[in-house]
């Protein structure tokens, strides 16, 4: 048994603001709090030991959504309850609003979502007095892991070793979570003397572990007779639930997006993180951006409804262009042509002549038909000087044989980050593939090459990975063990006389951010990432009015991401991103009570299977980036941040109906179809105010 009173050295979960304590020791924030750890080598005695525990509650008032920490703080805990917040401010906001022809408002909504990876969390403890604390595990960051048991356990680093094992999935469900799991079966271990293992079954994970963070954001806009954005006013809030784990980083990336792929001559933005007594919500896949990205392209489509112009017309007047600047005030640097973006992706959909096709149609019967689009963007890598604080550091050796091998904490889950990795060394030593492997990250023989995590991996850990290989090359033609135009034979044969000659053969490559990367953490300002991934989407969707049910029914995917350096791992990306999306839109809605999930089994959390995904048709274009391997972007998060949106305003096209929030279930497409009540008719509008 372990209590608090049992943790050897810091009883917080390390991180960044390191509010969350391994144990609960006097107070419980939320239903799924630890307290007590039991261990037992027969797992039906520990069942009964579980049923033995008594533990006795003083209930204080809870709070369990935004709007209810917004109300109570200055109540309960006599602060604004916020764990973070921003602001982003650009140009002149107050002067825009008196050239509006229109001043479009909105409130828009998502939910939590659960990761649902394939396999649950894992791991498995073993305490040695003389080599410290080993775990092995299924995980997504080794070093985060790391760092949080050395807190824990009160030991230097060289007694903490953390092995990632082959992992089923994670999409950010095990960036930090693994860190509170290892820590309990470490202090276990260490009590015990004995090698300790904990799997959570489904419900357990589903239940206690993070999800995306609920958001709301509201749009004040300033909008001129053609539909032009004068500049506007952005409230993004988002539920960390209570501690604030990862919250900063979600909502620093989705304050960042909150303006979309467009020009902005004045913005404000306002940006902050709330407490609440749910479990903490952590990182998701696109970790922010969706959530701020769906009212965007939501809003983008009210818009144009006021302005009397059409979704797609309102987006290419409003589109940033190579010379303008971000809400950031980001200078783009990039040739990118969000027009032909548009364009190609309408043609790729047949939109103009569905969209046509359907008002005709829907004229009549009981399935109705729409389409709608979404453009967005999303920054590769760490946020703004994250890359510099992260100060990443990759190796590569190579052996007496001529192999190779990549030395980087870069965690392979099923996204293809091995496969890239050794395809990028292989190029840079111009030796086939099979003759580069990849380390498994461990962290007492891989360096920190930072999380894997952010879209970071081709793109930051990539480049850091070519520049190793080529020091490889490098170190052997300046011994002139080695000349141009080698074969893979003289490079073998090389590297075998280089180590009996000199020793071990292994070169390292520390980040270094781009000189024309700037930017300033007090005033949330300037080049927030070295490049970004630019993208539209186009959903063809369908509403059932017998049952409700909005089905998409073809998906266009069209993005620009830099080089692809593999095609099929990339369109592999794509297709499973937009898939998650789909469930995140129209079928995975947590249902809380009482801060806790209580649709925590697969048979009453619904996602969507292939049975329910319709064709999913990518398309890449192609402009390079100086800043990645071989020019590669960033490309896993990007496809998380559009699908919903454009589902949702096909939704709209497709009966008229104006929804704010998701996911949008067949009750609430039935709801919003009823006949409203007579109301009292008000006073009218003034200067196009919606």
């Amino acid at each position: 048994m372990v209590t608090a009173k049992d943790i050897p050295g810091k009883n917080c979960i390390s991180l960044i603001l390191d509010d969350q304590p391994c144990l609960a020791a006097e107070t419980v924030n939320h239903p799924e709090e630890p307290i007590l750890l039991l261990a037992h080598a027969d797992c039906r005695m520990l069942r009964k030991a579980v049923d033995a525990v008594s533990i006795e509650y003083e209930p204080l008032p809870p709070v369990h959504t935004m709007e209810e920490s917004e109300r109570q703080s200055t109540i309960i805990w006599g602060t604004d309850n916020a764990f973070k917040s921003y602001l982003v401010e650009k140009g002149d906001v107050e002067a825009v609003w008196k050239d509006a022809a229109h001043i479009v408002e909105g409130e828009y909504f998502t939910g939590a979502q659960e990761q649902l990876y394939i396999e649950n969390n894992g791991v498995i403890a073993a305490f040695d007095p003389e080599d410290g604390v080993t775990v092995w595990g299924s995980l997504q960051c080794p070093y985060y892991v790391h760092k949080a048991l050395m807190a824990l356990c009160g030991l230097p680093e060289d007694k903490i070793r953390v092995v990632q094992m082959e992992t089923g999935g994670a999409f950010g469900g095990k960036e930090e979570y693994p860190s509170m799991i290892a820590g309990h079966a470490a202090l276990l271990s260490i009590k015990s003397q004995r090698p300790v293992k904990i799997v959570y079954d489904r419900m357990e994970d589903m239940v206690a572990t993070t999800k995306r963070h609920p958001s709301r954001t509201r749009h004040r806009t300033a909008v001129s007779k053609d539909g032009q954005i004068l500049g506007g006013e952005i409230e993004f809030t988002i539920d960390g639930g209570a501690y604030a784990t990862l919250s900063s980083v979600v909502l620093s990336r989705g304050t960042i997006h909150a303006g979309g792929p467009y020009y902005w001559p004045s913005v404000r933005i306002r940006a902050k993180a709330v407490a609440t007594n749910t479990p903490p919500h952590g990182a998701f896949r696109g970790f922010g951006a969706p959530q701020s990205l769906f009212a965007m392209e939501r809003h983008m489509d009210h818009i144009a409804q006021v302005a009397g112009i059409s979704p797609v017309e309102v987006r290419r007047r409003n589109f940033l262009k190579p010379g303008q600047t971000t809400t950031t005030e980001q200078t783009i640097r990039e040739d990118i042509d969000l027009d032909h973006l548009l364009g190609r992706a309408l043609e790729l959909s047949d939109y103009a002549a569905k969209k046509a096709r359907f008002a005709e149609e829907n004229r009549s019967g009981m399935r109705k038909k729409g389409m709608g689009i979404a453009a967005f963007l999303h920054g590769a890598g760490f946020t703004g000087s994250g890359e510099r604080y992260l100060n990443s550091l990759v190796g590569v050796e190579a052996g007496a044989d001529g192999g190779v091998r990549v030395l980087v904490s870069s965690a392979e889950f099923g996204q293809g980050t091995n496969t890239v990795l050794c395809q990028i060394a292989a190029e840079a030593l111009a030796l086939p593939y099979e003759g580069v492997m990849i380390a498994r990250p461990d962290t007492t023989v891989v360096p920190n090459s930072g999380p894997t995590v952010a879209s970071r991996t081709a793109m930051i850990v990539g480049t850091l990975v070519q520049s190793a290989a080529q020091g490889i090359k490098q170190t052997l033609m300046k011994t002139g063990l080695l000349g141009d135009n080698y074969t893979p034979e003289q490079f073998r044969a090389s590297c075998g006389q280089f180590i009996r000659t000199h020793g071990a053969l292994k070169s390292y490559a520390r980040y270094e951010a781009p000189g024309d990367v700037y930017w300033d953490d007090e005033k949330y300002r300037g080049e927030a990432y070295a490049a970004f991934a630019w993208a539209v989407y186009v959903a063809e969707v369908s509403v059932d009015l017998t049952t409700y049910a909005v089905t998409v029914d073809d998906f266009v995917a069209l993005q620009e991401v830099g080089k692809v350096l593999h095609p099929v791992l990339a369109e592999g990306q794509i297709t499973g991103g937009v898939a998650q999306a789909i469930g995140f839109a129209l079928y995975e809605k947590v249902v809380w009570q009482n801060g806790r999930m209580i649709n925590n089994q697969m048979t009453n959390y619904i996602m969507p299977t292939s049975a329910d995904l319709p064709p999913i048709r990518v398309f890449f274009e192609q402009l390079g980036n100086v800043h990645g391997a071989h020019g590669a972007k960033g490309i896993g998060e990007l496809p998380m941040d559009g699908p919903a949106p454009a589902i949702v305003n096909g939704v709209e096209d497709a009966i008229g109906v104006r929804f704010r929030s998701i996911p949008l279930l067949p009750e609430d497409v039935f709801e919003a179809l009823q006949p409203e009540p007579p109301r009292q008719q008000g006073p009218s509008s003034t200067r196009g105010t919606t």
